[in-house]
């Protein structure tokens, strides 16, 4: 997966992503897409290209647990958030949803630079960015990225039988 680093800072919460007002509204990815960050930036959701990765500081996703802070992310065409770190419930929220949550230092990450995620031979996830820099990303659980792969919890209940009649 490669895009171009859309750089947020720390703390980035869940009415910042979506105002909680807007889930009232529609909660159609399609239509919530144009709302992505609107209180922190109003032209941010119309910047946004489908190969986009957004790029936080630490505590992505912290506050509500509002699901569709996921679905407007998503809903704009970005497949992969890299934080420092993430809310617990952004982060599950983010899985069972089959957005990739990827945890690694961005500290030297900046606004439009060409990043690209790899999987090395070893099979650990590595951060590439334009400068040069490669950084081991935090690993995640083999069953996550499983869930990850078939597009979320519901997928991969389905494809393991694990729904109960």
């Amino acid at each position: 997966m490669s895009g171009r680093a859309r750089v947020l800072g720390d703390d980035v919460n869940t009415d910042y992503i979506i105002s909680s007002r807007r889930k009232k509204e529609s909660i159609d990815p399609a239509v919530l897409r144009s709302y992505l960050l609107e209180d922190v930036d109003t032209t941010f959701a119309a910047s946004v290209h489908p190969d986009d990765i957004l790029v936080a500081g630490k505590n992505f996703g912290c506050g509500s647990a509002m699901e569709v802070a996921v679905t407007v992310v998503m809903g704009a065409g970005i497949r992969a958030v890299i934080a420092k770190s993430f809310s617990r419930t952004y982060l599950r929220n983010a899985i069972n949803n089959g957005l990739l949550p990827v945890v690694v230092d961005t500290s030297d990450v900046h606004e439009g630079d060409s990043i690209s995620l790899r999987v090395d031979a070893d099979a650990r996830l590595i951060l590439h960015s334009a400068n040069g820099t490669s950084l081991l990303c935090d690993p995640i659980a083999p069953f996550m990225l499983d869930m990850l792969e078939l597009g979320g919890l519901v997928p991969y209940l389905r494809r393991y039988n694990c729904f109960v009649a």
